[in-house]
């Protein structure tokens, strides 16, 4: 219970909230825009709820067979979030109500090189992986959100708990790719004993 007492030892993990994730980018979600305001509003008013905060993003250089010309959405899918591009930049409203760059203490690039689902999977600017961080840090709990509930969101989560976090998903501001695949997503990850929960963050215009 201690990590969930201390603020300083619980991490915000913000999941690829990317252009390309986001409306009019290669592999939209619905509502991903709105997901990224909410993430603003919450950062303005929750930053002293973490000890850390780290941003996790898609930075695919050479992926292989995770781009496919003809996807079937499950394993491959169209290109998007390449390194470099506007479709791998956060998207706008993060910065809406906070300074998106100020608030996030480090950014985690995965897939670079193969399809990475988790951010677990990813590495720091200085080559770390995202435990490695964690562990340095102190961390012993933390809440996910961003995008895709179903797939990134959920690998994040299910990796954190095997690693032996407390995890938390606050789904007011996470989005999924399709319903059903979300609904089992979220079965999954409570039976697996993630807390899902939302914000309770305050209103914003």
């Amino acid at each position: 219970m201690l990590a969930l007492q201390d603020p300083m030892r619980r991490a915000l993990i913000i999941v690829d909230v990317q252009n390309d994730f986001c409306e009019g980018g290669s592999l939209a979600i619905y509502g991903g825009g709105e997901i990224a305001r909410r993430v603003s509003a919450y950062l303005l008013d929750k930053t002293k709820n973490y000890g850390v905060i780290v941003a996790t993003r898609d930075w695919h250089i050479d992926p292989g067979d995770h781009f496919a010309e003809e996807p079937d959405f499950v394993d491959c899918w169209p290109p998007h979030c390449v390194a470099d591009s506007s479709g791998a930049d956060f998207h706008p409203n993060v910065d809406k109500f906070a300074d998106f760059s100020e608030a996030v203490d480090i950014v985690v690039s995965k897939g670079q090189y193969a399809a990475a689902y988790s951010g677990f999977e990813g590495t720091t600017p200085e080559g770390d992986s995202l435990q490695s961080f964690l562990q340095s840090a102190g961390v012993e709990a933390v809440d996910i959100v961003g995008l895709a509930t179903d797939y990134c969101d959920r690998a994040t989560a299910m990796d954190a708990l095997k690693l032996g976090y407390e995890v938390r998903l606050l789904t007011d501001m996470c989005a999924g790719v399709a319903p059903e695949s979300t609904a089992l997503a979220l079965s999954e990850m409570r039976e697996a004993g993630v807390i899902v929960t939302q914000s309770s963050q305050p209103a914003q215009d």
